[in-house]
C-alpha cells in the first residue's frame, strides 16, 4: 500500500476548466484546488490546448492558473458524466446522449443516441475513432465509432456485466477494456475486444470504484469512495496495488491521468473541487536512511521524491504527521486504515517549508517520533 500526499477535487456532475501548466511544474508535484464549481463530476485534459476540462453543471470550463474556473467551453449542453478528448474533440455524456464539442471554441461537431440508455456513465477511447461508454443501470456497455462526425455509429458490445460498470479505459496493447464497479468488494474487469467477453482482473476491498485511468508506464489509478475516499495505483497486470491518499477528497469521481504531464486530476463529486496530483518520473533511491525497527524514510533530507515504509503484524489505522520544533503540527499526511504487512507513503507534495521537523507515526504497534529535514 502506497499513500501519496497531494491535492483536493470535486462533485458528481459538468464542467470544465483550464490550467496552463510551465515546465517546473511538469517536473515538480502540482497541488490545485478549484473554486467557484457546482456540478463536478468528470476532467479531461487536453493536450493540445494545455487545459483541464471539468464538468460544471450545465456548462464545460476551464481552470486558470490559480486552479479557478477561467473560462467555458460550451454552455447549455454540457457533460452529466464521463468526457474524453479524441481527435481535438472533446466526447461528453449530456443526459444519455454522446456528444462531440470542438475543444477550441465548444462548437457542437457530432452527437449520437444511444438507444433504451438508462444512466450512461464512464466513458473510453482508442484515441483514433471509437468510443466506450458504461451503462450503469443496465450494466451494459456500448461501443461508438465516431469516424464519421455526422453519422456515429453505435453498437452494444457488452449485454450484462453481472457487476455495475463506472468508469472505464482502454488498454491498446492487450486490445481490450477495464472497467471499475460499484458497490463493495469491487471487482475490476475487463473485456476482450475480439471477442467482448468479460473476464474478472482483480477483485479489491474497494467500494464504490468510480473513475480509472492510465499513466504512460503501465499502472493504473483508480478512485473510490470506501472505506475511505482514495486512490489506487495498480501496476499493468494488477497483481500489486499501492494506495495514493490524497488529503481533501470527497467521493472522488472520473479522474484523468494527464500524460504528457504526469499529473493526475481528481474531480470531488462530494464537495465540487478538483485535486491536481504531480507525480515525479522516479522515487527516491534508499540511501540517507533514518529508519527505527521496521520504520524508514528515504532519502533523508525528505524531499518531493522521499519514501516512508513500514511493516505492520495486522491491518489497523494509522495518523502520520509533521510536528514543527515546537511540537505544533505542521502537517498531516494521512489518518486511516492500512493492511496487514508493508506500507509505503509517498511524499510527491508534502507542502512544508524547508526545515527541520518531527515526523510522528501513530498506530496500536507504532509510536514513532523521528527526527527529519525538508529540503524543497
Amino acid at each position: 500500500m502506497i499513500v501519496f500526499v497531494n491535492l483536493v477535487a470535486s462533485l458528481k456532475k459538468i464542467f470544465t476548466m483550464k490550467f496552463i501548466f510551465t515546465l517546473a511544474l511538469i517536473t515538480a508535484a502540482a497541488v490545485g484546488t478549484t473554486q467557484n464549481l457546482t456540478g463536478v463530476e468528470s476532467v479531461e485534459f487536453d493536450p493540445t490546448t494545455e487545459r483541464f476540462l471539468v464538468t460544471n453543471g450545465s456548462s464545460i470550463v476551464f481552470i486558470d492558473d490559480n486552479e479557478d474556473a477561467d473560462g467555458t467551453l460550451a454552455t447549455g449542453a454540457g457533460a452529466d458524466y464521463g468526457m474524453e478528448v479524441m481527435n481535438s474533440v472533446l466526447w461528453a455524456i449530456d443526459n444519455n446522449q454522446i456528444k462531440g464539442y470542438n475543444v477550441s471554441d465548444g462548437s457542437l461537431l457530432s452527437s449520437a443516441s444511444v438507444s433504451g440508455a438508462s444512466f450512461l456513465n464512464g466513458m473510453a477511447s482508442d484515441g483514433v475513432s471509437r468510443l466506450w461508454v458504461t451503462d450503469f443501470s443496465l450494466k451494459k456497455i456500448h461501443q461508438i465509432d465516431v469516424s464519421d462526425l455526422s453519422n456515429p455509429v453505435v453498437t452494444q458490445i457488452v449485454a450484462n456485466t453481472v457487476s455495475t460498470p463506472n468508469g472505464i479505459v482502454y488498454d491498446g496493447e492487450n486490445n481490450r477494456l477495464i472497467f471499475v464497479n460499484w458497490g463493495s468488494n469491487a471487482a475490476i474487469k475487463a473485456v476482450d475486444l475480439s471477442d467482448n467477453s468479460v473476464s474478472t482482473l482483480t477483485t479489491t476491498t474497494l467500494g464504490n470504484c468510480d473513475g480509472i485511468d492510465n499513466d504512460s508506464y503501465g499502472n493504473y489509478y483508480v478512485s473510490s469512495w470506501t472505506p475511505v475516499a482514495r486512490i489506487t495505483r495498480f501496476n499493468n497486470d494488477f497483481s500489486t496495488n499501492e494506495t495514493i491518499t490524497v488529503t481533501g477528497l470527497s467521493s472522488p469521481a472520473d479522474i484523468c491521468y494527464a500524460q504528457s504531464i504526469d499529473t493526475l486530476a481528481i474531480p470531488n463529486s462530494g464537495n465540487n473541487t478538483v485535486r491536481l496530483v504531480g507525480f515525479a518520473n522516479s522515487v527516491g533511491v534508499e540511501e540517507n536512511t533514518n529508519s527505527v525497527d521496521n520504520f524508514s524514510i528515504y532519502p533523508n533530507p525528505v524531499n518531493i521524491n522521499s519514501v516512508m515504509e513500514f511493516e505492520l503484524k495486522e491491518s489497523q489505522r494509522v495518523k502520520i504527521e509533521f510536528l514543527d520544533m515546537t511540537g505544533k503540527v505542521a502537517f498531516q499526511v494521512t489518518d486511516e486504515i492500512f493492511p496487514i504487512g508493508k506500507n509505503k507513503v509517498l511524499f510527491g507534495a508534502l507542502d512544508l517549508s524547508s526545515g527541520s521537523y518531527i515526523c510522528r507515526v501513530q498506530s496500536m504497534e507504532l509510536n514513532i517520533q523521528l527526527p527529519v529535514v525538508v529540503n524543497r
